[in-house]
């Protein structure tokens, strides 16, 4: 409706058609509710408010900026990033830094529906847990660097390993952390060159076999095993795909961290270790 020349204090301020609040929240399908409340977060204030009747009027050329408001709604901007806007911010500045916190929520979505398909796929298999990618910290280890002619032979190595780390004083970290690490690509039957590492408190003098040395904290595909080792192939299987398909590469020496074993459970079926394969993103 037209403003009648009772009006005319406010005339400089405005140009054109003024329409009524109610009017201006039906033509742009939103409410009057709506409208207030922008108006109290400064984010659109009516072209005239009436001194006497407090009547809210708006203007056409203020449909653009509702629109606008509603966009970046939609978009995911909150109400105080749309007002840094209309107040006079770097406007691609803010839609950059926008379009990079969506990117993050997709990537950490399909992270959610990595877990959720890697709990479907230990339906179908019988593995104990799904992959999940986490960070393990900076620690000290003590470690022996050995050659063995076969798998078995691990676990014949580690109770002389315990006795080296008895005779130099060493105190194991907690919680513990007990793992091996192959530092030669590839799965060989024989001649397996291997580093058995147990993290400790602190690095003591070098005895025998037995060495010290820190290692950075890594993120890696974890995924546990549950029962014989002889089912490792499996497990691997299982997170190696799952780099592959996430857009991740292998980035450093596997580990196999041992939780629960023949030194504390007899039955093979009890056993539980954890494959960790240190990853980063491949590059874009």
């Amino acid at each position: 409706m037209e403003m009648n020349q009772e009006h005319r204090p406010c005339e400089e301020k405005t140009s054109g058609t003024l329409y009524k609040i109610g009017m201006f929240a039906a033509m742009n399908h939103v409410t009057v509710k709506t409208l207030r409340f922008y108006e109290e977060q400064g984010l659109l204030i009516p072209a005239l408010i009436h001194p006497e009747t407090g009547y809210r009027y708006y203007t056409l050329s203020q449909m653009a900026v509702l629109h606008q408001i509603t966009a970046l709604k939609q978009a995911g901007f909150t109400l105080e990033e749309i007002a840094r806007i209309n107040s006079g911010a770097d406007e691609e500045a803010v839609l950059l830094q926008k379009k990079s916190e969506l990117l993050a929520k997709i990537a950490d979505l399909t992270r959610q529906i990595a877990v959720v398909d890697g709990y479907l796929s230990r339906q179908k298999t019988g593995l104990s847990a799904p992959v999940l990618i986490k960070t393990i910290p900076e620690t000290t280890v003590a470690f022996m660097r050995i050659r063995l002619e076969s798998y078995d032979g691990l676990f014949d190595r580690m109770p002389e390993m315990g006795a080296l780390m008895e005779q130099a004083g060493c105190i194991c970290a907690l919680p513990e952390y007990c793992f091996t690490n192959y530092p030669e690509p590839g799965y060989r039957d024989a001649d397996i060159l291997v580093e058995i590492c147990e993290s400790v408190v602190e690095a003591k003098e070098e005895t025998g076999g037995l060495r010290f040395k820190n290692l950075p904290g890594i993120q890696a595909a974890c995924i546990f095993h549950k029962g014989s080792y002889r089912t490792f192939a499996e497990s691997y299987e299982t997170v190696l795909r799952y780099i592959e398909e996430n857009g991740y590469e292998i980035a450093g020496e596997i580990r196999e961290s041992y939780i629960d074993g023949v030194w504390n459970r007899d039955d093979e079926s009890q056993w539980l270790s954890e494959i960790q394969v240190p990853v980063r993103r491949k590059a874009e």
